[in-house]
């Protein structure tokens, strides 16, 4: 079918090796990868600057009850909750204006919630704490000890974000059409896996 369409949405762990897997799937497939990408163009539809989508990208802001009732904090958190939302709503209107027009990979941000009404595969990452430690280690020229406590942050705001914005469980296998064990698998036996299940349903 030409005009097939093929939508993969890849979820994943910090130092999973999720966006070297889509950049493998999009080299394999000749399928653009949305991931980083996506705050310049929501940058560009809305006429915002794109330090705006950066400072809450993939992450929301937290306030705690008192703070929020306090008259002094109010209008700084008022302005944070709004900021989330536009800019949520913004890059999820670029999501789906991508989706539309061609075939495309995305990397988080919640695009799976954003297309759940369109044809898709979705996809979770993970991998043994200590890989991802090593990865993120080599990757950031930071101690491993270091690393462990970067991927619990990076999980963390992840999480908080995927929960807030799509009422689902961040990392829950029944939310995903597919979830792999990178660590098990590799890069390449990873993409493999996800190319086969796109055939599989009909994406491919």
């Amino acid at each position: 079918m030409p005009d097939k369409k093929t939508l993969i949405i890849i979820g994943r762990q910090f130092g999973s090796g999720g966006k070297a897997v889509a950049q493998e799937l999009g080299k394999r497939l000749g399928i653009a990868v949305y991931d980083n990408e996506l705050i310049a163009k929501s940058a560009e539809a809305s006429g915002l600057g794109k330090e705006c989508f950066i400072r809450s990208d993939e992450k929301r802001s937290l306030f705690s009850m008192p703070a929020f009732f306090s008259p002094e904090r109010f209008s700084d958190i008022g302005g944070s909750y709004v900021r989330d939302h536009e800019t949520f709503g913004i890059q999820a209107e670029v999501i789906r204006g991508i989706a539309a027009r061609e075939s495309a990979i995305f990397v988080g941000r919640c695009a799976d919630y954003i297309l759940r009404d369109m044809p898709t595969l979705s996809v979770f990452i993970s991998a043994p704490s200590g890989e991802r430690a090593e990865r993120v280690s080599a990757r950031c020229g930071i101690s491993v000890k270091e690393a462990q406590g970067l991927m619990e942050k990076k999980d963390r705001t992840r999480q908080t974000y995927y929960n807030y914005f799509t009422f689902r469980e961040w990392g829950v296998a029944s939310n995903y059409d597919l979830c792999i064990n990178s660590g098990l698998f590799g890069i390449e036996g990873t993409a493999d896996l996800i190319i086969n299940a796109a055939q599989k349903k009909g994406l491919l």
